[in-house]
């Protein structure tokens, strides 16, 4: 516990920093079980922003155990200080008017209220993505193999096998994974954005 800290107010406000660069900063929280298509969409969507000229960056849940989250393991207690590190995380990105795109299963309800509420005091947009697969489609997809692990027992504490997946009750996006393309979930998403003035129209047209 950090104690004989101060905070330290900066010069720029958030409303300056978003009209001098021209964007505004937000957190999409893609939130899903393990192959539920989270990271694929995630990939495509900050591609999408990218190449459009907006200013945007993925957080996703795999690559940030890498490094940041390395120490952390797959218990109650370690899923909760994850999800804690990188709301922190993808505040300051948006705070400093990123798109923070993150891809995290975050199966606990309340770490997700946590980081919404975190955004919150901030004065800073947070939306909820739920990329909803059932569990027969996710486990026949299952990518790297890790469902048929869970189920052999050779991987404990696995999300909708051995431990539990709260799904989003009211997530400002419900992306139904297995009934449209990667492109329809996208698109869904800048749909979103832009009637709720978080982008405009012209910031999406693709760039040359």
């Amino acid at each position: 516990m950090s104690t004989n800290i101060t905070w330290h107010e900066g010069s720029v406000s958030l409303a300056e920093r978003q009209t001098l660069l021209n964007q505004k900063g937000f957190t999409l929280w893609f939130t899903g079980l393990s192959a539920s298509g989270k990271s694929t969409l995630a990939s495509a969507l900050e591609q999408t922003l990218l190449h459009a000229g907006v200013n945007a960056y993925r957080l996703d849940g795999d690559n940030i155990r890498f490094g940041l989250n390395k120490n952390l393991g797959f218990g109650p207690d370690d899923r909760t200080e994850n999800i804690r590190r990188i709301s922190e995380v993808a505040k300051l990105f948006a705070d400093a008017t990123v798109i923070a795109i993150t891809a995290f299963i975050s199966p606990y309800r309340a770490d997700r209220d946590t980081a919404r509420a975190l955004h919150q005091a901030a004065n800073i947009p947070f939306i909820e993505v739920y990329a909803d697969a059932p569990l027969s489609v996710v486990e026949e997809r299952d990518p790297k193999g890790l469902y048929k692990k869970a189920k052999a027992g050779e991987i404990k504490e696995f999300t909708g096998i051995s431990a539990p997946y709260e799904a989003p009750e009211n997530a400002e996006i419900h992306i139904k994974t297995h009934e449209g393309t990667v492109e329809q979930g996208v698109q869904q998403i800048l749909d979103y954005l832009v009637k709720n003035n978080l982008l405009t129209a012209d910031q999406i047209v693709k760039k040359n």
